[in-house]
């Protein structure tokens, strides 16, 4: 079970959340806050310190629910370090922990860029404590729903950690819910959280023709609509990566249906 569907599971450990934020008064609201929803926290008032206490975490088996990140820390750029995270190789799962970015940055520029290096939501100040709460748990309903529409020939009672597998014209693809992974024809892929919902709604539904705001509502239970051309960077990431390991450069997986959106082919 991964640390998302951990967070919701009735049964599960306490979530722990991440705060890393320099400013003492938000970080103490927020720590308040999650305190009393039961949470544990860890505080982390600096960008340096955050790979580190993530491996520390990861050698200790210790879950990490969702990651409160502070785009402007004293010692460097949270957009920077959600990037650096997402490609971390001595972290394990952790590198795709749930990310939200605090940031007294609201220009549309700003939202689109920290979703673009593997955001999972953004919330610009000032905020409300409580909201940042139903961004959290929102994420968490959302991995553990991807998770069951994923698994669609799994029982209710089944808890969904085996593999799946879908068969489309592009090959063979494998989806490891423990892990967040995705492969394809056993490559797998290195892909952010936003980029992983999307490919998963594509592959849920290989038939389906989607527009930008389906994808986006997809990846976000509180999407904001201008941001829906974000989708087509994704979009645009996925095919580099899948064009660098393919034998066949030409081969077009996810189809651009003009004037509609996106889609994929079922074999």
């Amino acid at each position: 079970m991964t640390a998302s569907q951990n967070a919701l599971a009735s049964n599960s450990p306490t979530p722990h959340i991440l705060i890393v934020e320099d400013d003492p008064a938000i970080a103490t609201s927020l720590r308040v806050t999650f305190k009393r929803e039961g949470w544990q926290v860890t505080w982390l008032d600096n960008a340096s310190s955050v790979i580190p206490t993530l491996k520390n975490f990861n050698e200790q088996n210790q879950l990490v629910s969702g990651m409160v990140l502070d785009v402007g820390l004293p010692d460097g750029d949270g957009l920077n370090l959600c990037q650096d995270i997402r490609h971390s190789d001595n972290i394990g799962s952790l590198k795709q922990l749930p990310i939200v970015f605090l940031t007294a940055r609201s220009d549309e520029v700003d939202r689109i860029l920290g979703l673009e290096m593997g955001g999972d939501d953004y919330c610009p100040k000032p905020f409300s404590p409580r909201e940042l709460v139903a961004r959290l748990k929102a994420i968490w309903r959302r991995e553990q729903l991807t998770a069951s529409n994923v698994d669609s020939q799994a029982t209710e009672s089944d808890e969904v950690t085996e593999p799946q597998f879908f068969q489309l014209e592009s090959g063979t693809w494998r989806y490891e819910p423990l892990t967040y992974t995705l492969y394809w024809n056993d490559n797998k892929l290195e892909l952010s959280n936003t980029e992983r919902k999307l490919l998963l709604a594509l592959l849920a539904n290989p038939e389906r023709v989607f527009s930008r705001e389906q994808l986006l509502n997809s990846i976000s239970d509180y999407p904001d609509h201008r941001l829906a051309r974000t989708i087509d960077s994704h979009v645009k990431s996925i095919r580099k990566q899948l064009a660098q390991i393919s034998e066949q450069q030409d081969l077009e997986i996810i189809h651009t249906h003009r004037g509609l959106g996106y889609g994929l082919c079922a074999s």
